[in-house]
């Protein structure tokens, strides 16, 4: 969506053309934005006549109401009127300028808004109607915007690696639709081991930080879980499938391992490892282990 689409100028005129659309007195002015607005005002009527049955989280309404915020901020909703350039900022002068800036601000805060409410509106319908969208599918961009979105609005490492690995769990339900796509089914289980990998490394590091093993119960739960669904697909599958779903049964194997040593390191007191890799943090051995 072009980020100049709600400037108070197309905001305004975006409103104009919602008026229109629902029988208010049309405006024989045309603009030169009409073509482009002409598909939002579209999905305004479609949700003003059947709003679709979507449950917006409470991260999306956090996000929403930030963005919301810091637009009304940027476009200087709710500040005192300036007076006119060259003129002494009297009081007969404010109260000259303030009803009809005020009126100007209110028209436009509310168009920009309302433009803002109504695009949030309906990239919530169209990102939960691509939830079961797989590669290839048109939704399939709006799925992973969306992943992507919720990422920037986790409050901690800890969240943005619970995240990761639900969309590696997502990525196994797409890999099932793909058996038999080798290109297909490959890449989405390389997108599943790359979303595993952040996730483990957000979620080590966080466990060595703290000295503490609750995100390491997160990652055992999640590799046993996962370790089922991944096995799944080995049903079925063509010899190439199969051998490219091995390879992501051996990184959980990995991950696993590295979750036993680093609570095994915690638990003896070990100092916080220096060393590193794709998974984060690599203990040592605690003293007199095999």
């Amino acid at each position: 969506m072009d980020n100049t689409l709600f400037s108070r100028r197309r905001a305004e005129r975006f409103a104009q053309l919602l008026d229109e659309a629902n029988g208010a007195r049309r405006h024989h002015v045309r603009s030169r934005v009409d073509g482009q607005l002409a598909p939002l005002v579209a999905v305004g009527q479609r949700l003003s006549v059947d709003p679709p049955a979507v449950e917006v989280d409470q991260e999306f309404r956090t996000g929403l109401r930030a963005m919301l915020l810091a637009t009304a901020e940027r476009e200087g909703l709710g500040s005192t009127p300036a007076a006119a350039v060259g003129e002494p900022a009297t009081t007969t002068t404010r109260a000259r300028l303030l009803p009809a800036v005020t009126a100007r601000r209110a028209r436009a805060r509310g168009a920009i808004l309302v433009g803002i409410a109504a695009g949030a509106i309906a990239v919530s319908g169209i990102s939960a109607a691509s939830e079961n969208a797989v590669p290839g599918d048109a939704l399939y961009g709006m799925k992973r915007s969306t992943e992507r979105a919720q990422l920037a609005l986790a409050s901690s490492d800890i969240s943005r690696g619970q995240l990761f690995l639900d969309f590696a769990r997502t990525r196994v339900g797409e890999a099932a639709k793909l058996r038999g796509d080798r290109i297909g089914y490959s890449a989405v289980l390389d997108d599943m081991d790359a979303d595993s990998r952040q996730g483990v490394r957000l979620l080590t590091s966080a466990a060595v930080q703290r000295a503490e093993p609750a995100s390491l119960d997160t990652l055992n739960t999640f590799v046993s879980s996962q370790r089922r669904a991944v096995r799944g697909l080995l049903d079925g599958g063509t010899r190439v499938d199969r051998d490219r779903t091995h390879r992501s049964l051996l990184l959980l194997d990995s991950i696993r391992e590295r979750s036993d040593d680093l609570r095994a390191a915690i638990a003896c007191g070990l100092p916080a490892p220096t060393a590193s890799d794709a998974l984060g943090p690599a203990p040592r051995a605690c003293p007199g282990a095999r």
